[in-house]
């Protein structure tokens, strides 16, 4: 390589014209038009354009003519004030007139466009991964996560914690999602898990008195994703000793105060407003609720609990509920088929139908109102405030179904509507969880965070005598309706942890078979800690503007946890099999995918 750069391309300005540069990076774009050609050079900060003139070089006009796109090449040329400047381009107004030029690499026709708007589908996006990494906003997310992650590392430090490894191959844990098993050759029959989580060993170093710990750690965890979830995370944990839940709360509006000012540009009014889990639920629906826009869910129980319209009393009296919510001032904006749509909608969430009312000039206008009586119109008019030109829209059913289909409705029409401002930021706390909440499948109870959290002190005889109704210490952070930290103050007695796990089901001989190394280093002095852990992915995905987190890690899982560009998982050869000592039943096509 003879010609090494000397400028990136995307940094050239008029104060660079008349200096000599000498730029590497792909072909973007090439013109010929005759005794001219026109190459977009583009590197990772950006394009220029650059001109091949036979006037000025015929060899290097010579090699311009057999430019393709995404060749890679290195020019040296002399910067100049551009005739037919580009306002779109932030080096629109120069180009460089090329005296040399070294083709470093030839390239196939793509089978994508490097352009960020290129319509290809996703699952080729995937199988390309290289190549659509190339495009300006791929590159602009992965220089966000760095960003993010370099400033968590300054925070933390000069907060007093110190970055520690914890073990990648650890043991099986019986709680939350399922592990990633692998097999040991040296252990026959024997397995590691990849972790789920430094959860045990952040809490060992609590134990041990590192007193503040954090880490940007790799996790697995083996479920069904979505948008917002790999089967790979990245978490930001940490753990600190000697603190409640106010020492953790203050020192994390501090890290988001921190990330938000030196990505966004954004002051962060602190403290940050908190809410308490039932009151999340009830007034939105769900435990991370959007706070950009208003649409609550009004509860209707006490106006149509002696209704004659069944299909509201019934799901009342069957212990369910009735909740609506008020669409102000959109009546208008929404036919019978856009409701008939809303109705689809709630249906994927498990609602049995969407009841509605257009409040008009004339009164309400709803298939349902001959079921109602005046009454209980008007109490409902009057609950949700209802007034001219205002959509009313409810579900009746069991409460999980209810708050599952209105809170989702809730944030599809907030985004519908454009109800608020995509760089809006807006940061909530939700506290007091349950300790507990019941598996529909097992009907059993399982721990509503993990194993470890602390219930609040006044319920720690509820642990025992009824605890669903027990409260957790624990603590989410919210952001535009997405959930991106979780944490809680944590069990440090060995007797606590015992009753916990026997709230959930574990025989004493099983808990320590399980967790007896934790249950044992609660014995020699454990110091009340806490800590938090963010979703990294998450959270740079929100601040990147993206909808969906394979756009900020650089080589992510599809749908259904398989790599497209590295065709895996895969069939593992029988000497493989055989040295771990393992045996497949049923085998399996070679594409994963």
């Amino acid at each position: 390589m003879k010609l090494k750069r000397t400028h990136m391309a995307g940094v050239l300005r008029p104060s660079h014209i008349g200096e000599q540069v000498t730029l590497n990076g792909w072909v973007q774009k090439r013109r010929d038009l005759g005794g001219l050609i026109f190459v977009d050079l583009r590197d990772k900060t950006g394009i220029a354009q650059v001109v091949f003139d036979h006037t000025v070089s015929r060899d290097a006009f010579a090699a311009g003519e057999t430019l393709g796109g995404e060749f890679v090449i290195g020019i040296k040329g002399t910067v100049k004030e551009r005739e037919s400047k580009n306002p779109d381009l932030p080096t629109g107004d120069i180009e460089i007139f090329v005296e040399e030029v070294e083709i470093l690499n030839s390239s196939k026709t793509p089978p994508i466009y490097i352009k960020d708007d290129d319509p290809v589908s996703e699952n080729l996006r995937l199988k390309y991964r290289y190549l659509d990494l190339r495009k300006s906003k791929m590159q602009d997310n992965l220089k966000l996560r760095h960003k993010v992650t370099k400033l968590v590392r300054e925070y933390m430090d000069g907060k007093d914690f110190i970055e520690v490894e914890t073990p990648v191959l650890t043991k099986p844990t019986p709680e939350g999602a399922r592990d990633y098993l692998v097999p040991s050759r040296v252990n026959e029959g024997k397995f590691f898990a990849l972790p789920q989580s430094p959860q045990l060993f952040k809490q060992l170093l609590m134990v041990a008195g590192t007193d503040r710990y954090f880490q940007i750690v790799k996790c697995f965890r083996d479920e069904d994703l979505r948008a917002d979830r790999q089967p790979e995370f990245t978490q930001i944990d940490c753990e600190m000793s000697f603190v409640d839940e106010e020492d953790i709360m203050e020192m994390n509006e501090g890290l988001m105060s921190y990330i938000l000012k030196h990505t966004k540009g954004i002051e962060l009014a602190t403290p940050i407003p908190r809410m308490t889990y039932k009151e999340a639920m009830e007034r939105f629906g769900n435990d991370k609720p959007d706070t950009r826009f208003g649409l609550e869910l009004i509860s209707l129980k006490d106006e149509l609990i002696n209704s004659e319209f069944k299909v509201f009393s019934g799901a009342i009296e069957r212990g369910g509920m009735v909740k609506g919510i008020n669409v102000e001032g959109k009546a208008e904006e929404f036919s019978r088929k856009d409701i008939t749509n809303l109705e689809k909608f709630t249906k994927d969430y498990g609602a049995k139908g969407l009841a509605w009312i257009k409040v008009t000039e004339n009164g309400v206008n709803s298939p349902i109102a001959k079921f109602l009586s005046e009454e209980e119109i008007q109490g409902i008019l009057d609950k949700m405030k209802a007034k001219t030109g205002d959509l009313l829209l409810f579900v009746a059913d069991e409460e999980n179904v209810v708050h599952g289909a209105l809170s989702n409705l809730r944030n599809n029409l907030g985004k519908m509507l454009k109800l608020y401002n995509d760089e809006q930021y807006n940061l909530l706390w939700v506290t007091e969880f349950p300790v507990f909440e019941r598996d529909e499948e097992s009907n059993r109870l399982v721990a509503k965070h993990h194993p470890f959290t602390s219930p609040v002190f006044e319920d720690l005889e509820v642990l025992e005598k009824d605890p669903e109704k027990a409260r957790a210490r624990a603590y989410d952070l919210v952001l535009n309706g997405y959930e991106i930290a979780g944490g809680s103050i944590r069990i440090h007695t060995s007797d606590i942890q015992e009753k916990m796990f026997k709230a959930l089901g574990f025989t004493k001989e099983e808990a320590y078979r399980k967790f007896g190394f934790l249950l044992e280093a609660f014995q020699y002095g454990t110091p009340p800690h806490g800590g938090i852990a963010y979703g990294l992915d998450r959270l740079v995905m929100i601040l990147a503007n993206e909808e969906n987190i394979r756009q900020v890690i650089a080589f992510p899982k599809t749908q259904n946890a398989s790599c497209l560009l590295t065709d895996a998982p895969t069939v593992i050869d029988q000497e493989q099999l055989d040295e771990l000592h393992l045996k497949v039943e049923k085998k399996i096509s070679r594409r994963a995918d």
